[in-house]
């Protein structure tokens, strides 16, 4: 058995790698692939009688663990330089204000259903208004090098503050300057923690000499992050920071403190850290698709009774997404496809308490607005993708 089972994580995982590195000419999402997978090996092994235990309490670990590994890993890909803050201000708005719009408005249709307060529908709104790093980043590969920097900040900034609201919402019971100043106390404490540990954790990486040093530093930041989540402080702005420390040592070597950490041999660390980060983030993603796959049931993707549902909160993922491109006067496309929904919408919605929890916000909906809009990306990417790929070879040529 134990052999089985290896063989059938190996192959698994090897079909991942396939789709990951066919999905820029296919154009097909790997997340869709994994999902199919997932949901094949359950019916294979119903099919011949296999017996599987309940991996559920498996999911929200891998997805945890996956959402800082994705988060860090697209963090150290950011550049921080003067000619970027025009793309870090419009990546912001465009992160922050359509979860405000999406949220608020899901609130009230389901206020209206449900005949709830707003507080809790804005909870079950929320994971459903979050664009998925873990998809959007690695289905913007083959767009032009702007393209792909944007997708980057403001899919990692939609998870950010994505989290930080939704915690916000469940850690307290209503809206007054209490609960405000509480939250920008958490906030400013923990971005001290985050300098403080990131020093710590640039100052391990030029000193470990030993031959196992990357796996301790991974280690320790997921830690961290752990740590912070017990005692309610926003941990992904740590795993932000440190991201965007040590990938931007080149920007901030005129402070004399960094030239203590030896910028010359951290830069190598700092790209060997980059590699081992990427194969590690990979398995977990893939990892975490596949069990949600396999957990999928069919009568959920098929459910009638939320299909309009997901159709509308779909729909309105892209009219809100289109409006506000406009509004920046950005370019709408490719951009405007590029809002999966995924791994945070799963993760937030498996943390909603039972007795805050709506029946209309269940595994169908969550199921069928992830398929929907992942689907409508690769359609959307199918022609846009070809051209910038094109201009990108025209341009470098």
């Amino acid at each position: 058995m134990a052999i089985t089972i290896i063989v059938t994580i190996c192959l698994l995982l090897l079909f991942a790698y396939v789709f990951e590195i066919s999905a820029p000419k296919t154009r097909i999402p790997s997340v869709i692939l994994l999902l199919l997978l997932g949901w094949g090996v359950k019916q294979g092994a119903a099919l011949f009688k296999v017996s599987i235990p309940d991996l559920t309490p498996i999911l929200p670990i891998l997805g945890t663990v996956g959402l800082v590994l994705i988060v860090l890993d697209g963090a150290l890909e950011l550049e921080l330089n003067k000619s970027k803050l025009p793309m870090i201000r419009k990546s912001t708005i465009m992160a922050l204000f359509p979860i405000l719009l999406m949220s608020l408005g899901l609130a009230y249709a389901f206020s209206g259903v449900e005949h709830i307060p707003l507080r809790i529908g804005l909870i079950n709104a929320i994971p459903l208004a979050i664009i998925s790093s873990a998809i959007a980043i690695p289905s913007a590969r083959g767009l032009l090098n702007h393209d792909k920097e944007f997708v980057t900040y403001e899919s990692s900034l939609s998870d950010i503050l994505g989290v930080i609201l939704f915690n916000f919402l469940l850690l307290n019971n209503g809206f007054s300057a209490e609960s405000f100043g509480v939250f920008l106390l958490q906030l400013a404490l923990m971005i001290v923690v985050s300098f403080l540990s990131t020093l710590g954790l640039a100052f391990l990486l030029t000193k470990i000499s030993h031959s196992i040093k990357f796996t301790p530093i991974i280690l320790l930041v997921i830690l961290i992050y752990a740590i912070s989540k017990i005692y309610h402080l926003p941990s992904l702005i740590f795993i932000l920071i440190v991201g965007l420390f040590i990938g931007n040592l080149d920007e901030i070597k005129r402070f004399a403190f960094i030239n203590k950490l030896q910028p010359e041999i951290l830069n190598i660390e700092v790209q060997k850290f980059k590699e081992i980060t990427t194969e590690i983030t990979f398995l977990i993603r893939a990892l975490f698709f596949l069990l949600f796959g396999f957990l999928i049931e069919t009568n959920e993707i098929l459910n009638p009774d939320t299909i309009i549902w997901a159709i509308a909160i779909t729909t309105s993922i892209f009219v809100i997404r289109f409006l506000f491109l406009k509004i920046l006067r950005l370019q709408a496309l490719p951009l405007l496809f590029i809002a999966p929904r995924g791994l945070i919408t799963i993760l937030l919605f498996l943390s909603i308490p039972v007795s805050e929890s709506l029946g209309i916000v269940n595994n169908s909906l969550i199921i069928q607005v992830i398929i929907l809009s992942a689907l409508i990306m690769m359609f959307g990417l199918l022609k846009n993708t070809t051209d910038e790929t094109a201009i990108e070879k025209n341009t470098a040529s």
